[in-house]
């Protein structure tokens, strides 16, 4: 197959050879219930990897711990016309990867059958029974051996699936979440549940279940910590998913924040000025920010807007006070510690260099009105500006600060893309060639 075949190509042309092609977890689960595609697509079939090398030329191996095969796509995720059609403006998702599970279990079964649920997640590689859903590429029929379709089916109709007004549950979370198997991993298990959490509105809060959650994870071996490449992949998918503030706080009340991205985990040690910053320390405030971003296309938000949310304030915490400037060079600081947090995950540079860019500059958005052509011009010019006015208005609404001043420097870069759209201006304004003056 041409490396410029698409996710949907790939599907087609594996099942008309006679393989199957199931969209598993993530995929699944999105799919059923109609949100916007992530940049990943996991997907189980019965080829092999000889199989898959004759289908797919770009094909690669991350690693077993990872999936047998992988194939990077250059433009996101977007399989086929699913999800009423809804596409992603290019851009908005860099680059996607499809990870291949190769499976070995008859084809024709779709119940949990007399293996039991321990043995059906280790063949599986998932941790909670909710990721057992799966959608058949061929069939277009959705997969559910572990009987949880009237938790999903709840969850898809907009109802609250687990808690009633009278403390009974219709669906108990622990059939969801708990695994029987104790294959699953410590790390592996937080990092799903925390993306569960950040996608799925499952729990109102996720700290009614702490304490039966941190009773299990005792139980789970820990193992070394996950490759960069999941950590990236699962990082992606938790930014862009709606509630990311959930999933962090969830990584960080098991610890693993700590073990994972100790960078982040800083934030909950600096304080703010309840002035300025009357929601809470840097930690809180980070959080807040993500209620304010606004969905694209389809509902998909924006990976750099999300990271840019993400680690706009990573140097508070290596910064020092000067004069009554309390968090001096932090923009500058923090663009660099994101660099390198970024870089550890093995993200592409130039995606890397994007988010520098927010990070260094988002400050500048906030003095628009009264600095300078000269000091402003080259940064407005960047197509990352009106994301970097984007970051502005999520940190400014976060803060509780009103967003009169937001609307006052949106007015001034307004009036520079005029002037720089006018042939008879120059960028600040000034006619150009104009007639002197007759005297």
């Amino acid at each position: 197959m041409d490396a410029g075949k698409g996710p949907a190509e790939i599907c087609t042309s594996l099942a008309a050879a006679g393989y199957s092609v199931r969209f598993r977890a993530y995929s699944a689960l999105d799919r059923y219930l109609e949100l916007p595609e992530l940049p990943f697509l996991w997907i189980e079939t019965n080829a092999d990897i000889g199989a898959l090398a004759k289908h797919i030329d770009n094909l690669r191996f991350p690693g077993v711990e990872i999936a047998d095969a992988a194939m990077d796509t250059a433009n996101g995720i977007s399989p086929n016309e699913a999800n009423n059609g809804a596409t992603h403006p290019a851009g908005i998702y860099p680059a996607g990867t499809i990870y291949f599970r190769s499976i070995d279990r008859d084809e024709s079964s779709t119940e949990l059958g007399p293996k039991g649920q321990a043995e059906w997640q280790k063949d599986f590689d998932f941790s909670l029974p909710l990721l057992s859903f799966t959608y058949d590429w061929k069939s277009r029929y959705f997969q559910d051996p572990l009987g949880l379709y009237p938790l999903l089916k709840a969850l898809r109709c907009k109802k609250e699936p687990l808690i009633q007004k009278n403390g009974a549950a219709d669906f108990s979370w622990k059939d969801a979440f708990i695994p029987e198997a104790q294959n699953c991993g410590r790390f592996r298990f937080i990092m799903e549940m925390s993306l569960v959490l950040s996608r799925y509105d499952l729990l109102t809060g996720i700290r009614r279940c702490r304490d039966e959650l941190s009773g299990l994870l005792g139980d789970l071996p820990s193992g070394p910590l996950p490759e960069p490449e999941i950590q990236r992949a699962f990082l992606s998918c938790l930014m862009i998913s709606p509630e990311p503030n959930r999933g962090l706080e969830f990584l960080k009340i098991t610890g693993l924040l700590e073990q994972l991205w100790p960078e982040l985990a800083r934030f909950d040690s600096v304080d703010h000025s309840k002035e300025f910053h009357p929601e809470g320390n840097v930690w809180n405030h980070t959080l807040e920010t993500f209620r304010h971003r606004k969905a694209g296309s389809g509902g998909a938000f924006d990976l750099r807007l999300s990271l840019g949310l993400l680690l706009h304030d990573a140097g508070k915490p290596i910064s020092a006070s000067f004069g009554s400037n309390r968090f001096d060079g932090h923009a500058e600081l923090g663009a660099r510690a994101a660099a390198r947090f970024l870089e550890r995950l093995e993200f592409e540079s130039s995606f890397v260099q994007d988010i520098f860019f927010l990070v260094r500059n988002h400050m500048l958005p906030a003095a628009l009105k009264r600095l300078p052509l000269t000091k402003t011009a080259e940064i407005m010019a960047s197509p990352l500006f009106p994301t970097l006015m984007e970051l502005y208005r999520c940190d400014e609404s976060s803060s509780f600060k009103g967003l009169e001043g937001y609307y006052e420097n949106s007015a001034a870069y307004q009036t520079y893309l005029r002037n720089v759209r006018n042939p008879y201006r120059s960028a600040d304004g000034k006619k150009i060639n104009a007639k002197p003056l007759i005297k």
